[in-house]
């Protein structure tokens, strides 16, 4: 027999931050019986569960730990170190949410009868009346607007979520509201991005770490002239100049990566330069993305972009956008979010 799930209970993703700290404030004074969910990505964070438990006596709510180590290494860091290896730039919290972050809350609220799920992501959501469909809307407090980072949630989740801290216009309100409940970590430093990296560990080291390796290839120019050696693949992004390790008398950038060659490609910051971007596993949150075809929109190919004005376009499983003015250095594996105004529209793998 079906667990009945209760409306008024919550499961919220508690990470000891200052921001799912809020999210549990905020929900309680709304009424909600909320419970904490921390899931350890690594397996051993003992200092993080420490954390999240210290809260979770603070704010008077249960916690509900979890080690998630083994199927984030298989889905989310291979899918990273792969990624570098083949010349792309991934994002593995676009990638995180919907396979583990958010698949765990909700089947761990399924398991604990909560109806809602929710997070202390800055994101709104809206409801189409007209379709029924849930939308990620981007947040009030746009510098910190984390609706790029949520475009693959589908209805499942998005039907049964709360974000609290959508409306929000200012990080500093919510340190305080945290401050004046009295709870220790008002003044907590934001989080690194990638939360399996320790700090100050580079990416390079890591993927390394994990047993991949990475040889030695060519730096070449535009026409395939060899300029120099690099170090291996996994040290270069598209877009990158620092680090680069070869002088050539003026600034030069990565402008492309051939894993197939093993050969990072050197350019003028003006062959950073395109208007078309094609993109690939694309996500779309409404019924017919095919009605999308030709449709104006505004697109973002990396989380801190700015939403540029665009046209979409349809080829199949793939997708591609015209952007009215070229956007510099789109990487592959990063994501194409395309909006809708405030709402997001879906997206995919920049190709």
């Amino acid at each position: 027999m079906e667990k009945k799930l209760n409306k008024n209970k919550v499961l919220l993703g508690l990470s000891g931050g200052v921001d799912s700290t809020a999210a549990a404030l905020l929900l309680q004074e709304k009424g909600y019986s909320v419970s904490g969910y921390y899931f350890d990505v690594t397996g051993n964070n003992s200092e993080g569960r420490r954390e999240a438990g210290t809260l979770a006596r603070q704010l008077g709510i249960e916690l509900i730990c979890e080690d998630v180590s083994s199927e984030f290494s298989a889905k989310i860091i291979s899918d990273f170190c792969r990624g570098y290896c083949s010349g792309r730039t991934p994002n593995p919290c676009v990638i995180c949410n919907p396979l583990i972050k958010f698949a765990k809350l909700l089947e761990t609220a399924d398991r604990t009868g909560a109806y809602y799920i929710a997070t202390g992501h800055y994101s709104r959501l809206t409801k189409d009346e007209k379709s029924g469909l849930y939308y990620i809307t981007r947040a009030a407090n746009l510098k910190k607007d984390q609706s790029y980072m949520l475009y693959r949630l589908g209805q499942k989740v998005l039907s049964r979520l709360l974000l609290p801290l959508g409306d929000f216009e200012s990080k500093d309100d919510i340190r305080m509201l945290v401050g004046q409940k009295g709870l220790h970590n008002a003044e907590k430093k934001d989080s690194q991005e990638i939360c399996f990296l320790t700090d100050g560990q580079d990416h390079a080291g890591f993927i390394r770490a994990k047993g991949y390796t990475s040889p030695q290839g060519n730096f070449v120019d535009q026409s395939g002239r060899v300029l120099g050696r690099h170090e291996g693949i996994i040290n270069y992004t598209v877009g990158q100049r620092k680090g680069l390790g070869i002088a050539l008398g003026a600034p030069v950038y990565v402008t492309a990566i051939n894993s197939e060659k093993n050969e990072v490609v050197l350019g003028k910051n003006e062959d950073l330069f395109t208007k078309k971007i094609l993109c690939k596993d694309c996500f779309f949150t409404c019924a017919k993305p095919q009605d999308l075809d030709g449709k104006r929109v505004t697109a973002k190919i990396r989380y801190l972009a700015q939403p540029a004005s665009a046209t979409l376009h349809l080829a199949g499983d793939m997708a591609y956008v015209i952007f009215d003015e070229a956007q510099r250095a789109p990487a592959a594996g990063q994501s194409l979010v395309i909006y809708d105004g405030e709402k997001v529209l879906g997206g995919g793998f920049i190709v």
